[in-house]
């Protein structure tokens, strides 16, 4: 794989520090040109929106911000903590204000609590244990093998996230591979059951508010921007549908692209059940981890209920952060912190939140709502499923340039949010699709570090990988406008 953080090689004659540098002076130059440059009044001011000398210099911290983050110059945490440090040295907020925005939001709670509880999952054997059931059902059909998978991704990665899960997976599926003696980037079955691992854990992101990083800034947005109250359970009535219908559309497509060279398993059904019984019974970190896995998904589904029982407000980090802090007293799992600690992606927990602070100064400055009211102003006069399908097109497209679908969300959903709120239309309707839609990241290997897990075996190629995320893209918009609408209109959404 071409990787331009591989600091000694080299591309079409320039090293690969060259190159960067090539990319920071590039992205420094449109900097500078958009913050000082003067926009004529018709560019200025569209319809009621007016740019702002503020509102100019965080649109120009924002285009800087997006070059660097699709050129991946620097680190994409880094490009956020970066933009942070402008828009303060540009004046277009206080330094202190804007970290707040950001890194004072409870999605940090929320992720921190998220990341330890994939962690106990891995280390405590739970995961693999979930692959062996798996098994066990499917039995040595190759088709059936990568229909196991693909279902075990998606209902893994609605509760934890989508790398814990693709992470847990991808050395599983490897050692199968491995163990079948195929040869990586020739065996059709090794490319589809790779592939169904980054795709699996891509589609359990819709079901709920804990399967992809997004979704809990769009909660947070909706709530911050409109006052929008989305519970667990409100985001499951639609989530969980779009993830269930995508398994065997999935499994088809991956199927037709890539059909296994071979029917069966060198591993008998029969040797496949004897080790399903012969493996131990459930270890005590097993058990534990388990009992705090239900209880967690409980609390998040039952929220609400349990929210009015207790007459105090119950967010979507405390259940998370209640069930996972129970790990560490004494005796409970033999589990180490440390071992923990090396599992947590500080890098995504700043990530996201920078992004959250990016998001929300674009909003306050008024700069969402002149990028609204520019590029999506006509939104309004399409019919309700039209309108969902261009608003989870625009923004699977986006996630293909900017290679990271929280940045993604963090930008488009506040200026879906503000769009929705001049045009007069539900908040909800169009920026519920557009979190949903964050998800959709099929095409490039690079839109997420999913992608990426899964590649990391040697399978598949990046060729391989967009020839069936074009076609599954394009049906996966169709789906989601199609059951967005559809229990939308049984909920009264639409």
């Amino acid at each position: 794989m071409s990787n331009i953080n591989n600091v000694s090689g080299t591309s079409g004659g320039l090293s690969v520090n060259t190159k960067r540098w090539i990319y920071i002076c590039i992205s420094l130059i449109v900097l500078v040109f958009i913050k000082n440059v003067s926009f004529p009044a018709s560019i200025a001011t569209i319809k009621d929106a007016t740019l702002t000398p503020e509102g100019q210099n965080a649109l120009a911290v924002l285009i800087f911000a997006l070059l660097l983050w699709i050129t991946e110059a620097i680190p994409f945490h880094f490009t956020g903590l970066l933009a942070m440090a402008l828009l303060a040295l540009f004046g277009v907020d206080s330094f202190g204000g804007i970290v707040k925005t950001g890194f004072g939001n409870i999605n940090v709670i929320f992720f921190i609590g998220v990341f330890i509880l994939s962690a106990f999952i891995n280390k405590s054997g739970l995961g693999k244990r979930l692959v062996n059931v798996c098994l066990s059902i499917t039995g040595n059909s190759t088709k059936y093998v990568i229909l196991g998978f693909l279902v075990v991704g998606v209902l893994l990665s609605m509760w934890i996230s989508n790398m814990a899960v693709a992470a847990m997976l991808m050395p599983l599926a490897k050692s199968l591979l491995d163990e079948e003696g195929l040869k990586p980037l020739e065996s059709n079955f090794g490319k589809a059951l790779l592939i169904s691992v980054a795709w699996g854990s891509l589609i359990g992101g819709f079901g709920t508010p804990a399967g992809n990083g997004p979704n809990p800034l769009a909660i947070g947005f909706m709530k911050d921007m409109a006052g929008i109250d989305v519970s667990f359970l409100d985001w499951m009535i639609y989530g969980v549908p779009i993830s269930l219908i995508h398994i065997p559309i999935a499994w088809g497509l991956l199927l037709l692209a890539f059909k296994p060279e071979m029917k069966y398993l060198k591993r008998t059904n029969q040797e496949i059940r004897n080790e399903f019984k012969n493996q131990p019974r459930l270890s005590r970190d097993e058990k534990v981890t388990l009992i705090l896995f239900v209880a967690t998904v409980a609390l998040w589904v039952f929220s609400s209920q349990l929210s009015d029982l207790l007459g105090v407000d119950i967010p979507i980090a405390l259940p998370v952060i209640l069930t996972t802090m129970l790990f560490f007293f004494p005796g409970v799992s033999k589990t180490k912190y440390k071992e923990i600690e090396k599992e947590m992606s500080w890098s995504s927990i700043i990530l996201v939140l920078s992004g959250v602070s990016l998001g929300m100064v674009l909003y306050q400055t008024g700069v969402a709502n002149w990028i609204a009211l520019g590029l999506l102003g006509n939104l309004g006069g399409l019919s309700p499923i039209l309108m969902i399908f261009v608003v989870v097109l625009s923004v699977s497209l986006m996630n293909i340039t900017l290679s990271s679908a929280t940045v993604s969300a963090s930008i488009v959903i506040p200026i879906i949010i503000e769009l929705s709120i001049n045009l007069g239309i539900s908040t909800l309707a169009i920026a519920f699709p557009a979190a949903l839609a964050s998800s959709l990241a099929f095409i490039l290997i690079t839109s997420t570090p999913t992608n990426v897990i899964a590649y990391s075996a040697g399978y598949f190629s990046i060729k391989d990988f967009a020839k069936a995320g074009v076609l599954m893209s394009i049906v996966s918009c169709v789906i989601v406008a199609v059951v967005m609408y559809g229990v939308g209109l049984l909920t009264g959404l639409y």
